[in-house]
């Protein structure tokens, strides 16, 4: 079983100082690196300070960019892998997030799996976690029923032609996170493995409301 590495603090693309700040990491997708998902920073609401943060590991050759666990092969989505690529995450998150006034994630494909992996591991950390075009990794974790008492908010949205996340995942998602979320799902009938602009403004409203709550709670 291959080792997933501890995250590159160097490799890190931020929006700004996450102090006093409600922080949202963005994880891309396999293939991609951080680079990809900082092109929506300018697009998010200010309040957030955003963080890009790049996959630990290299895919196979001619595979460009970056990923957070192997897909190919006899490794092919492993849960273990997926765990500890979300382990990885919340370690980083201990070492820089300590100042920000709350954390959350955003995830495309891989990084979906990995945002909702990582709020599974530590119910209580996240805010909430935004799912474009990921799934729930199959197979129990020690505080899943914790997570389905507190229910955080998830946008999970996704393509209708997407051929890329397999038809089995997505059933298991769909069984899986309304028993564990307060969930908001899209599904988008012209959209492929991809993001699109009505996604992102459905995104958007979501991370507003979200922002709302926060204030309101604070009161």
């Amino acid at each position: 079983m291959p080792e997933i590495p501890v995250l590159d603090e160097s490799a890190v693309l931020w929006s700004g100082e996450p102090a006093g700040r409600p922080l949202l990491v963005l994880l891309h997708g396999y293939g991609a690196d951080e680079r990809d998902l900082f092109a929506l920073a300018p697009h998010l609401p200010e309040a957030f300070a955003v963080a890009a943060v790049r996959a630990p590991l290299e895919p196979p050759f001619p595979t460009p960019g970056r990923s957070w666990y192997p897909i190919e092969g006899l490794e092919s989505r492993d849960a273990a892998h997926v765990t500890r690529a979300a382990e990885r995450l919340i370690e980083w998150l201990d070492a820089v997030a300590g100042e920000a006034s709350s954390v959350a994630l955003l995830g495309f494909s891989q990084g979906g799996a990995v945002a909702l992996q990582a709020l599974r591991l530590d119910p209580e950390r996240f805010s909430f976690v935004v799912n474009l075009s990921g799934y729930a990794t199959p197979g129990d974790l020690p505080r899943d029923a914790e997570l389905a008492e507190l229910r955080p908010p998830v946008f999970w949205g996704r393509g209708a032609l997407d051929d890329v996340i397999p038809e089995w995942l997505v059933a298991h998602t769909t069984d899986w996170l309304p028993g564990h979320s307060e969930l908001v799902g899209r599904i988008y009938p012209m959209l492929r493995h991809a993001v699109s602009e009505q996604e992102l403004a459905d995104i958007l409203m979501f991370l507003d409301k979200q922002l709302e709550r926060a204030e309101d709670g604070a009161r």
